[in-house]
């Protein structure tokens, strides 16, 4: 008898310490299914946070996230513009490979196939419900839109179970939110009417009624009047559908709240696509002024708070030490976007491309490297890396993460990296700026020689093409004040001979800029 009961008490203790052991070996990428949320600002530049060494800028809600995860130093999207930068994240596609993947009208089809793979289907497909809510950018529909019937294909036919978008961007009609492909409060009386190259008969523009304008436009918005401001494209009716500009980013942080809300009990990834701080920056009067740097800077600290709001959701419904957050921002920064709103003006000692150079739009460094912060309470550990990260690599890393794996995009599985077991990033980058492309490799860029202006009038930012290469070491001249293409021969045939090797066969070094749209 006794001796069957220390058999009986040893097994027991084995099991427990088999038990002990097996947790330990597991990490989170196999032991946790965690919820996703990627948030994702619009032109934000790299020195716009305080947490990036903005001084006149105080976000302490980005800078918790900073300061409490992963502050990457080389984070990357994957292009210098919106649409591109948008397509690349979702599919973990080069947009380069794909011609029409350049800044869309609002009245573009749907750039992403409904047949590729996409990380919100991908993350479906594997069982977690997946929403977007703010911006979209990526085209709807095939063809021409009747918005005033369901509009499809879009969010939902690649992988959003739920969506709550603006169909393009905040200064371009038509100025409406779309829930799962319908126009929100549309009145059916009052039919939807959108075009991009003509006006509609008796409709009000910035150039036949400037006396309608609460805004001045300075470049390419003086199509509709909508709420005050000027617009891009023409658009007719939908008066009841029509959004408030400077309620906007309550009305996306009350969705984004109720989808975490709603969907607590499941795994679940949600893209919260947020429109600060693009044009027209129409901040909420909570916030109006309060930056003291014009609406550029109010919108920005109006972000900031949304962001410490919907993370005081997350932690109110028990589900913040299970949610990764990935924070970053389409591309870099850009001050006069279209609209005369003080943003140089009141710009003072802000640096919003924090020692960058460039900008929105630019094959220089502030055109795509951007704040990139990963979150996760309890699992990642508070650190900086300097490991060379893109938003590209969403799709193979997250995969990984839920014990699966992608393999059929140019998105690297650098999961390791990003939840901070490990300091190696990719090794070699190729970013785009409106349709020109460079190598990033190392702590060396490689820029080729490129027809057409280095300097962007209407914005007042150099783009970097030039008609001779360029190369950078970007450890020792962040500012890339130095170029070595003639001092450094041997390092440049090698990084043009990469950039070639990696670019392929369709790479033409004769393309032209894309034209402001």
């Amino acid at each position: 008898m006794r001796k069957s009961i220390v058999i009986f008490v040893s097994l027991i203790l084995l099991s427990c310490n088999s038990s002990d052991k097996k947790v330990g070996k597991e990490s989170p990428a196999n032991s946790i299914k965690p919820n996703i949320v990627v948030i994702y600002l619009d032109d934000l530049g790299y020195g716009d946070l305080s947490a990036y060494g903005a001084t006149e800028l105080q976000t302490p809600n980005i800078d918790n996230l900073a300061n409490g995860g992963i502050k990457f130093t080389n984070g990357y999207a994957s292009s210098a513009t919106c649409t591109p930068s948008r397509y690349a994240l979702l599919t973990g596609v080069y947009p380069w490979r794909n011609k029409k993947a350049k800044i869309l009208p609002g009245t573009a089809p749907l750039l992403i196939s409904t047949e590729q793979q996409t990380l919100p289907k991908f993350l479906k497909n594997h069982g977690y419900k997946t929403g977007i809510v703010g911006k979209w950018h990526l085209g709807l529909g095939t063809g021409i839109v009747n918005w005033n019937e369901r509009v499809s294909p879009g969010p939902n036919e690649v992988g959003f179970e739920e969506s709550y978008i603006l169909a393009a961007t905040q200064d371009r009609v038509p100025t409406v939110y779309i829930e799962n492909g319908y126009v929100v409060g549309l009145d059916k009386n009052d039919p939807i009417q959108v075009n991009y190259k003509e006006n509609f008969e008796g409709e009000p523009t910035a150039i036949t009624h400037p006396e309608m304008l609460t805004m001045k436009w300075h470049h390419g918005h003086n199509n509709s009047i909508v709420n005050g401001i000027p617009r891009i494209g023409y658009m007719k009716g939908g008066a009841s559908a029509k959004w408030s500009d400077e309620d906007m980013a309550d009305h996306f942080l009350e969705k984004a709240q109720h989808y975490v809300k709603s969907h607590k009990e499941k795994a679940f990834f949600l893209y919260y696509a947020m429109q600060q701080p693009h044009v027209p920056r129409t901040p909420h009067p909570r916030f109006l002024g309060k930056s003291g740097m014009g609406p550029r800077g109010d919108v920005i600290l109006e972000a900031d708070w949304c962001i410490g709001e919907f993370m005081k959701t997350l932690e109110e419904e028990g589900v913040l030490e299970n949610t990764l957050i990935i924070f970053s921002s389409d591309n870099g920064p850009v001050l006069n976007d279209g609209y005369y709103d003080d943003a140089v003006e009141k710009l003072g000692n802000h640096d919003p491309k924090g020692g960058l150079r460039g900008g929105k739009y630019s094959i220089f460094e502030a055109g795509t490297r951007v704040p990139f912060i990963t979150y996760w309470k309890g699992q990642i550990k508070p650190q900086v890396s300097d490991a060379i990260v893109c938003q590209m690599d969403l799709l193979a890393s997250l995969s990984s993460l839920i014990g699966s794996e992608d393999t059929t995009t140019d998105s690297k599985n650098i999961l390791n990296t990003l939840i901070g077991k490990s300091q190696k990033g990719r090794d070699h980058l190729i970013i785009e700026a409106t349709g020109k492309t460079a190598l990033r490799s190392g702590d060396w860029l490689y820029i080729p020689a490129y027809d057409g202006k280095n300097f962007r009038e209407e914005v007042g930012i150099e783009v970097g093409n030039f008609p001779f290469e360029q190369l950078y070491n970007l450890k020792e001249d962040k500012g890339q004040t130095n170029n070595l293409a003639n001092s450094n021969l041997e390092k440049l045939a090698k990084m043009k001979a990469l950039f070639l090797d990696l670019r392929g066969e369709d790479y033409n070094n004769g393309v032209k800029e894309v034209i402001f749209q």
